[in-house]
């Protein structure tokens, strides 16, 4: 299932291994044949899942329950950055006018904002800054958008944004530093192609992002900046002939795909991929309009896509290695609260949170296995990615795509998920193996590594008591590993559901 909230904005089985299978049903199963070579590493396997993961807004940082949430992200998954919205949001008192400044505050206030940079530095998690959304102070209408009332007006005056950037910034680099603040990308905006988020033109964000980007670079040049963090893929081109034309400095550029998204406007004509096939086909035609630009080669973040499906997870991050610098999945925690606050913890349908309240869903699970690979990729075919890792051992991630199909709109609308897929029969082969050798393997799909049978067991709660969330954080753990050997032919054979995916160890 894959999930995109704009579409709600605009319109207002199970087997362990093939011995656990009755004899009839292995003879039924189709066979998918998977070759791993051992011996010879391919390239490098940078985990661009692992470098920034998405969420509300700055705010929600500050509860007990998203950073609980996030620490096991960083501590299970090896997260290196959060990205969120409305580090500027009156709720946080940049520059709100309140009875202590007489409802007329003369400078920045950054008390708050240092909380949430400060929270997640003591996690061991560093910001992506995404630079949202405009302070009434500084902006030119009252536009709002969602549960927390986003200004996404332009400023006022690009001269007085592009000063209180240049404040923003020198603010952060006194406090924690230039070393750090030179590794947090600063992004300019979220989506300000979609009326929701940016009430301005297209100009109007072009001349704000190069205000930004100025007032960033005149503190030093190590610093990054890009954006234009459009929805659909949308404006990269546009934005690096702008870039071009006006000597606009840009140190990487940002987008968003969701598999739901308009394959009309993502790719110019009525495509038909299958949801699976969407985001990476998106990134590819990403990376080329960038690369036919004077910016070739300049990195590409994804930084926001999603699905909750585990096979799809590992297709889609497999197919954009090639292309992206980084792949920000949204949403890491389901303390979530921009269409409003969710009356339930758990639904029926998918939540936008990979892990709430510290119960993990099969999403959170599937990135905890990636994470088990190793720094080098080895040699493969079929539905895997294989890896060598820093020991020398060979861990490898397999899969079963099915498509996921759910109507678009918020989530838990659906309440059922409809999959197009059937269980299969991988069958390994490990080329430079050793025949007998011992593997450990972990697996994780709808049911495996997933909260939902111990739920629906209890009743499908609303309201869950916090007996029931320890009972379901247990449940949501990945199951112990099962060790097979490989066969003579250093074959070994797995039978997995549609969207599951399993860990294969070499030991």
């Amino acid at each position: 299932m894959t999930l995109d909230r704009r579409t709600f904005l605009q319109a207002g089985a199970l087997t362990v291994a093939s011995a656990a299978l009755p004899a009839f049903a292995r003879e039924q199963t189709p066979l998918v044949s998977v070759g791993i070579d051992t011996r010879e590493v391919s390239a490098a396997l940078p985990h661009v899942w692992e470098e920034c993961a998405g969420s509300d807004r700055a705010a929600i940082t500050l509860r007990e329950s998203w950073r609980r949430d996030l620490l096991r992200w960083h501590d299970e998954v090896g997260l290196k950055r959060v990205r969120f919205h409305g580090i500027f949001n009156d709720e946080l008192g940049v520059f709100a006018p309140s009875i202590l400044n007489r409802g007329a505050p003369q400078a920045p206030n950054f008390q708050d904002v240092d909380e949430v940079y400060d929270g997640l530095l003591e996690l061991g998690v560093s910001p992506f800054i995404e630079l949202s959304f405009m302070p009434q102070r500084l902006a030119s209408g009252d536009r709002k958008f969602g549960f927390y009332a986003a200004n996404v007006s332009p400023p006022t005056s690009n001269e007085a944004w592009g000063a209180f950037i240049h404040t923003f910034v020198a603010h952060l680099i006194d406090r924690y530093g230039l070393a750090a603040v030179s590794s947090w990308p600063f992004e300019v905006w979220n989506e300000p192609n979609l009326p929701y988020f940016w009430s301005g033109t297209q100009q109007q964000y072009f001349e704000l992002y190069r205000a930004s980007a100025v007032a960033i670079k005149s503190i030093d040049s190590k610093l990054q900046v890009g954006g234009p963090s459009t929805a659909r893929a949308q404006w990269l081109p546009q934005l690096a002939a702008y870039c071009e034309q006006s000597n606009t400095p840009i140190d990487f550029f940002s987008t968003h795909v969701y598999a739901g998204d308009d394959q009309k406007t993502l790719f110019g004509a009525a495509e038909h991929y299958p949801p699976s096939d969407v985001i990476p086909e998106a990134v590819h035609r990403s990376r080329e309009e960038i690369d036919a630009t004077v910016f070739r080669g300049r990195p590409l973040w994804l930084t926001e896509w999603s699905s909750d499906s585990p096979a799809m997870i590992a297709h889609v991050i497999t197919a954009c290695l090639p292309y992206c610098r980084a792949m920000s999945p949204w949403a890491l925690s389901g303390t979530y609260e921009e269409l409003g606050v969710a009356d339930t913890i758990l639904s029926e349908g998918g939540s936008w949170g990979m892990m709430t309240h510290g119960i993990a869903m099969p999403s959170f699970n599937t990135y905890k296995l990636l994470h088990a690979l190793g720094p080098q990729r080895l040699t493969a075919r079929g539905p895997v990615l294989a890896s060598r890792r820093a020991d020398g051992s060979t861990a490898a991630l397999v899969w079963n795509l099915a498509e996921v199909v759910q109507p678009s709109g918020i989530p838990g609308q659906s309440h059922a998920r409809r999959v197009q897929g059937e269980a299969k029969r991988l069958r390994l082969e490990f080329a430079g193996a050793r025949a007998g050798q011992r593997a450990q393997v972990r697996y994780v799909d709808q049911e495996r590594g997933s909260p939902m049978p111990a739920w629906r067991a209890m009743g499908s709660p609303q309201y869950i008591t916090r007996e029931q969330i320890a009972v379901l954080r247990r449940s949501a753990q990945i199951p112990p590993a099962q060790t097979l050997e490989l066969d003579r032919s250093r074959r070994l054979v797995l039978d997995l559901p549609p969207e599951g995916v399993a860990l294969v160890e070499l030991m």
